[in-house]
């Protein structure tokens, strides 16, 4: 296994069930995680509390992450930065098989993986700047104030002669154009 920022070693809790260690860790991210317009960029810092339980057949690494993820407004572009809180749980085993998905190896574990995962889960598709946020406008390309202006519907010029049977003030125009039936 090649260490990287999330290795973490075991080495002093292996094989002793009913063990426990507590961690806290400060990571600098070593490449971008998240592929929206919302992400942890290279060199942003994670805060991950870090809870290993040894179990019979691995480890159970449980951890809260904390991080500010960085990236742009899907509506107008200006740049943001979020803060973002994560949960992980995952059980390391000493040998893979079909239930274990991460093993333990040369006595380390990497939470890379999981908090991976667990970022890119939670990302937003459409991340705001700011709830009321109503985008640019598409003419002069500028950040707007205030919402667009209802458009005003034109008429197609196809139908132009029957709206003088829609504009008639008696009422009468789609009962006069109907005929009798006796």
């Amino acid at each position: 296994m090649v260490d990287s920022a999330f290795s973490v070693n075991v080495a002093t809790i292996m094989h002793k069930p009913g063990t426990m260690r507590e961690l806290e860790l400060d990571v600098v991210v070593p490449e971008r995680i998240g592929e929206g317009m919302l992400y942890f960029d290279r060199g942003a810092e994670l805060e991950i509390d870090l809870r290993l339980e040894t179990l019979v057949d691995g480890i159970l690494a449980t951890a809260d992450v904390h991080g500010t993820l960085t990236g742009q407004c899907s509506r107008c572009l200006d740049d943001i930065a979020q803060e973002w809180d994560g949960h992980i749980a995952e059980l390391y085993g000493y040998e893979l098989d079909e239930s274990i998905e991460y093993a333990i190896t040369d006595d380390r574990i990497d939470l890379e993986g999981p908090i991976r995962d667990a970022v890119v889960l939670e990302l937003p598709f459409q991340p705001l700047c700011a709830e009321d946020c109503y985008g640019l406008d598409p003419e002069t390309g500028e950040k707007r104030t205030a919402p667009a202006a209802e458009p005003t519907p034109e008429l197609d010029p196809r139908w132009a002669a029957l709206e003088g049977l829609l504009s008639n003030n008696d009422g009468d125009a789609l009962t006069d154009a109907a005929p009798e039936t006796k």
